[in-house]
């Protein structure tokens, strides 16, 4: 229950700043200037940095829609890449042949914008107006798209989330070991302590016999010396008389 509830709040920091965006997974008509002239897309902000998912992206068209984009063509003046897949096959939009298009930008580090678009040709754009149906075959697309994104996304998140509840039990059990060993280390020393401050005593109460012994060694050997030392002059003297 306690490991549920720690990747329910990790899960709960990758969320927040999603459900705190209500336009994410939104699909809104919207505008891409491509060949210098504004064209009409379906744009949709997801979470996830560009290059991964622009890389989704294809993959996803691909074995959706069996549409393989390409990088190709620039958007208006500046340098930055369009997904594209020319006249190509894709019966959910069209029965004739159709140009798709996309394109993928980062309002932040966390959030990208998908811009999805199409037409006939070079010439004939879909817009809400003129090509209504194959507009609203893009944005059935591009819905789709958003929810399955969105699911790649709250995998990700809950396998980081995941990723990190095992490095923090895994962090968990190594602290506990070291404070089960510094605990048990403790106890040795406090243990060693005790028989150390046991060995004192024993050598300070040793050390004072000692003492004492050597005091009355001390007595016994000067008497001893005294002894022999009058022996000997009582030897001394008898040589001397005979």
């Amino acid at each position: 229950m306690q490991k549920i509830h720690l990747l329910l709040l990790l899960l709960a920091g990758w969320l927040a700043p999603a459900l705190a965006t209500a336009q994410l997974y939104d699909v809104r008509p919207g505008e891409v200037n491509y060949n210098k002239k504004a064209r009409p897309a379906l744009k949709v902000q997801v979470d996830g940095r560009a290059t991964d998912v622009r890389e989704f992206l294809q993959d996803w068209m691909k074995s959706s829609y069996n549409v393989k984009f390409k990088t190709g063509g620039v958007l208006g003046m500046g340098k930055s890449d369009v997904l594209m897949a020319k006249q190509t096959p894709a019966s959910t939009v069209s029965g004739k042949l159709v140009d798709l298009y996309a394109t993928i930008v980062a309002p932040s580090d966390s959030v990208s914008e998908v811009m999805i678009f199409g037409g006939f040709d070079d010439n004939t754009f879909f817009d809400p107006s003129s090509t209504k149906t194959e507009y609203e075959a893009l944005r059935a697309m591009t819905q789709n798209f958003a929810g399955a994104v969105r699911l790649k996304a709250y995998r990700d998140m809950i396998a980081e989330a995941e990723k990190k509840l095992k490095a923090t039990e895994k962090e968990k059990e190594r602290l506990e070991k070291e404070q089960a060993a510094l605990k048990s280390n403790t106890e040795a020393n406090l243990a060693r302590i005790e028989e150390l401050k046991k060995k004192n005593i024993e050598n300070l109460v040793q050390a004072r016999a000692d003492s004492a012994a050597q005091i009355k060694n001390k007595v016994l050997l000067d008497d001893s010396r005294l002894r022999l030392q009058r022996r000997r002059d009582r030897l001394s003297a008898l040589d001397r008389k005979n």
